[in-house]
């Protein structure tokens, strides 16, 4: 059996300075507060339609995993080969 650690480790190298991790940490801050607000104000029946539901599951899951990232030094867009400016 191989081990997968050792292989998601390479997989998952570092990619990003400390200036990419910033701008991924707060940007992820930024949506995982937007989207606990969509939600509670869902929540609260100011958006009524089910759209909001997904928006607000959208940019908490999308949130979270910039402050993934930004935790890691990894960036998913790098690791696809494509050139990031930050």
């Amino acid at each position: 059996m191989a081990n997968t650690s050792v292989e998601i480790g390479k997989i998952m190298e570092c990619n990003i300075d400390a200036r990419g991790k910033v701008v991924r940490m707060v940007g992820g801050m930024f949506s995982l507060f937007a989207g606990i607000v969509v939600g509670v104000l869902f929540g609260m029946d100011i958006f009524t339609t089910s759209e909001w539901l997904l928006i607000a599951v959208i940019l908490i899951v999308s949130g979270c995993f910039a402050i993934f990232e930004s935790r890691a030094g990894w960036c998913a867009v790098r690791a696809m080969g494509f050139k990031t400016p930050i």
